[in-house]
């Protein structure tokens, strides 16, 4: 952009927040930077021309919007540069990339479990086609092949994956049992090898998978999980960022003076309550919220129960209304919680269900939220039985799985929705 500005003479921040603005979000929906070492030239010819089309049309817009004068004679000059500069890169860098892999580095080594036509098409893909930078090492099958390639059954090749650095694992999923399809995929998710699944025909669709084509064979890549993928982090922060500094400025700046007074009047003790929680990756933090005990030794120990004498009258109020979690905002801002999320529990918890509850780790993938699926459908407070702690971790695993923008807009408003209409467990 530092070359552009020498044509502009009304060159502004204004400017330059505009157009990355847009460039962000133009390249998210084309998927700008979605190319991969199987990307056909022919896509990423569409992908340019979608993205500098659309872009185009923006900076145009900004011009007739914001500004005049000499400006606007020069437009035309500045959008060939930047058609030409942006093109240029793009499909020079693929190229070398390409000619980069072809000469043997930068290279993946992958294996196919399956001795069918189709695995043996998808073999002949990686030797011919040098430029995708793939490094076949053998095929495995519990049925037999006349091949040097055929290098044992698939434990034989499960054990090969974990000795010999294997990056990715194409696999014939129809020719195999589900118990043993199972085992695959859990081994690769472990060991963090790629797994993908070659069809048997075009007709192979699954909504967990993608469909990509090797030239003219098909693939089927597994979907990346929401938080799997860097625009979902950088869209959930953005919102937690502005949201939580909306709360804080005109909800907590003159709220927590008034709650400040309330608690000191009704019981002895600090105004602030900080406990140390799990965070994403078992990251350890202090969870702050409204002092609505009594103090007392149990406080780390013993969870909240229905008529619980700790509680103090002012406290009820709070966690009734759930005010008592107000400064997990600050939680937020600090980059520890997000808004939505699982909910954290206290250590002395989180080491009891890990060892009882299947799958609880899962919830220790993401930031801990101030509310969540599973608070806003019901499951919150007092766990009484294991289906209360199951039925609270399938839902977050779901909202794991399942993550999107307006979902979290709309636990927030059904929280908000709770918070007047009351929950039985709120206490």
């Amino acid at each position: 952009m530092y070359y552009f500005s020498s044509k502009i003479e009304v060159f502004n921040i204004q400017f330059y927040i505009y157009l990355t603005s847009f460039w962000i979000l133009i390249s998210y929906s084309t998927k700008f930077y979605n190319v991969h070492r199987y990307t056909h030239i022919l896509r990423l010819l569409t992908q340019l021309i979608s993205q500098l089309f659309v872009f185009i049309l923006a900076f145009f817009a900004y011009f007739t919007i914001f500004e005049e004068g000499e400006i606007i004679g020069r437009q035309k000059e500045i959008v060939i540069s930047l058609i030409s500069f942006i093109s240029f890169f793009k499909l020079i860098f693929f190229l070398l990339l390409k000619t980069y892999r072809s000469h043997g580095m930068n290279y993946r080594n992958v294996v196919i479990f399956g001795v069918s036509k189709s695995a043996r098409n998808v073999a002949s893909v990686f030797k011919k086609k040098q430029d995708l930078g793939y490094r076949f090492k053998g095929f495995f099958s519990d049925k037999t092949l006349d091949s040097k390639q055929y290098l044992g059954t698939i434990e034989k090749g499960l054990d090969y994956i974990e000795s010999k650095n294997v990056d990715e694992v194409y696999c014939e999923g129809f020719s195999l049992s589900k118990s043993k399809m199972d085992k695959i995929r859990e081994f690769c998710e472990i060991n963090n090898v790629q797994l993908s699944l070659i069809p048997k025909n075009n007709a192979i669709y699954s909504k967990n998978f993608t469909l990509e084509y090797y030239g003219t064979i098909p693939i089927l890549k597994l979907q990346k999980l929401p938080f799997e993928k860097f625009e979902t982090h950088f869209l959930k922060r953005a919102f937690d960022l502005f949201f939580s500094i909306i709360v804080c400025v005109f909800i907590l700046s003159w709220l927590l003076p008034i709650l400040w007074f309330f608690v000191k009047i009704d019981s002895k003790g600090e105004f602030f309550f900080k406990q140390k929680r799990d965070g994403a990756r078992g990251n350890q933090f202090y969870c702050y919220k409204i002092r609505s005990m009594k103090k007392n030794k149990d406080s780390d120990i013993i969870s909240t129960s229905l008529g619980d004498e700790r509680i103090t009258k002012v406290g009820s109020f709070l966690r009734k209304t759930s005010l008592d979690e107000l400064p997990q905002f600050f939680n937020v801002l600090m980059g520890d919680m997000s808004v939505v999320g699982p909910r954290p529990h206290m250590n002395i918890e989180t080491v009891k269900y890990l060892k009882e509850i299947d799958n609880y780790i899962v919830r220790n993938s993401v930031k801990p939220g101030i509310t969540g699926l599973a608070q806003v459908s019901g499951y919150r407070g007092e766990v009484k039985n294991n289906s209360d702690i199951e039925n609270r971790v399938r839902l977050d695993i779901f909202y794991i799985e399942n993550w999107s923008f307006f979902l979290d807009l709309k636990i927030i408003v059904q929280t908000i929705l709770n918070i007047f209409k009351g929950q039985d467990k709120a206490y």
